[in-house]
């Protein structure tokens, strides 16, 4: 396999085997928090990375939309962070679980990623998520959605081939972690819509859900809420064991 196309074929047969467990220093683990909160609070950074985390909010409704057995219309992504997964489905029950799945999942795919870098798994991870994201494709039905669904698969294609896998697994964190303040800050802007912005009732996913259940939308929103709080705390398990170790 000396050729490009082996060499890069047996890099991919090696993302998916366990890499020895990051050595996460605490001066370490300060940066990568200080990381996480630069791609997700400021607004020049959060202007690039927030178009991952609504990728990853709206591929978690397609996902679930498949899950349940409806037919997938489409998913279309736009530059000012707004999205919209079209699915088809002759049940209410369905229709609810997949109208569900979109605010927890960035955090529970960025919890995913803490877990697999701790655990010598951040190169199966990016690779899982990089060819997610490249299956996702047949699905997306714009052109913005398919310029940042791509950007995003070649951004971790980039790290697995090239990128030493002993290294990808404190990326995996890093990623991880900003994801779940991402998830973090969609939901207070979910909040802040129902309570000061009520002209954008009509683009919330709990509102949405109230009008096809009649259960109230800060019922929804607080069952968003929880699974993010749910993983965080999952998250924070490997990352408390340093600080403790650091103290």
């Amino acid at each position: 396999m000396n050729t490009l196309p082996g060499q890069l074929w047996q890099r991919l047969v090696e993302a998916f085997g366990r890499t020895a467990l990051p050595d996460v220093s605490l001066s370490e683990l300060a940066v990568v928090l200080l990381v996480a909160t630069a791609l997700s609070i400021p607004r020049a950074t959060w202007r690039y990375f927030g178009l991952l985390a609504t990728a990853t909010h709206e591929l978690g409704h397609a996902f679930a939309a498949l899950m349940s057995g409806q037919r997938l219309g489409g998913i279309r992504l736009s530059l000012d962070h707004s999205g919209t997964t079209t699915s088809y489905s002759r049940g209410r029950l369905a229709a609810v679980w997949s109208g569900f799945w979109g605010y927890p999942v960035p955090a529970l795919t960025g919890a995913a990623l803490v877990w697999s870098g701790f655990n010598g798994w951040g190169p199966a991870a990016l690779t899982a998520g990089s060819l997610t994201l490249l299956l996702s494709l047949l699905f997306v039905r714009n052109l913005a959605g398919f310029l940042i669904t791509v950007c995003a698969a070649a951004a971790g294609a980039a790290l697995v081939f090239f990128v030493p896998h002993a290294f990808t697994g404190h990326v995996a964190i890093a990623l991880g972690l900003a994801l779940l303040v991402a998830a973090v800050r969609d939901v207070i802007k979910l909040m802040h819509v129902h309570f000061r912005r009520r002209d954008r009732l009509a683009s919330s996913d709990a509102y949405l859900l109230y009008r096809s259940t009649s259960v109230p939308s800060f019922i929804w929103i607080a069952l968003f809420a929880a699974v993010v709080g749910a993983s965080w705390v999952v998250a924070w398990q490997p990352i408390s064991a340093i600080l403790v170790a650091g103290a």
